[in-house]
């Protein structure tokens, strides 16, 4: 079995944003020669999230919309972790979304359903931020 380990680097410029890091990770397993097994592509901060589905953008502010009536930023005062960094609500929107996508890999291509895409849900931006794939196979 072989293994195949990258890194993503995004420059994520609003405090929320959602990605679709669909390509990169196709570029990845590209390179790493594997047709048959598993992709692991999980976040590597606290405060994001990995998550697979519709690249449509009604449906990302649908998203916006119910993870803010969830886990409202503001005001700050509502949260106890809030104290050195603002960010408590960050911390809870990236538990509900998840922090990883595991997706089979079938004759060297992602295996997803019609409309499924790869995406990275960042909750407390405004800087650099990583992803890991992993993937593992023949």
């Amino acid at each position: 079995m072989k293994s195949f380990r990258k890194e993503l680097a995004f420059e994520i410029r609003k405090r929320r944003e959602f990605l679709n890091i669909t390509p990169q990770v196709e570029q990845a397993l590209a390179e790493s020669g594997i047709r048959e097994g598993l992709a692991l592509v999980n976040a590597m901060h606290i405060t994001a999230s990995v998550f697979i589905n519709d690249d449509e953008g009604g449906l990302h502010q649908d998203f916006e919309t119910w993870l803010e009536g969830l886990a409202p930023e503001k005001p700050y005062s509502r949260y106890r972790h809030n104290g050195y960094e603002d960010n408590a609500d960050a911390h809870l929107k990236r538990t509900i979304m998840g922090r990883e996508v595991v997706v089979a890999v079938t004759a060297g291509k992602l295996d997803f359903g019609p409309w499924e895409r790869i995406f990275y849900g960042e909750f407390d931006g405004k800087r650099r931020k990583r992803v890991l794939v992993k993937i593992i196979g023949e």
